[in-house]
């Protein structure tokens, strides 16, 4: 017998910060935390611009509408 590989897509819930790094909270239950050195316009955000996100395409994304950032889940995951 064998079995099919079944893709699960990785989807946002939650967006926060600490002082340096982006933490990002998963429907799945998995975190995803990497430094705020590696998304330049989120490092030099304020705090109203970076708390101003909006998930995309059902948690695919994240937007920042004041700073005009998007970061995808999956470059999230490849880059952790």
């Amino acid at each position: 017998m064998s079995t099919l590989p079944v893709k699960v897509e990785a989807l946002a819930t939650d967006v926060s910060f600490t002082e340096d790094c982006l933490r990002v909270a998963l429907a799945d239950g998995r975190e995803i935390i990497v430094p705020l050195e590696w998304f330049t316009h989120l490092r030099d955000a304020n705090d109203d611009e970076r708390k101003d996100w909006r998930l995309i395409g059902g948690g695919i994304g994240i937007h920042w509408e004041k700073i005009d950032e998007d970061i995808s889940v999956s470059t999230l995951l490849a880059l952790s």
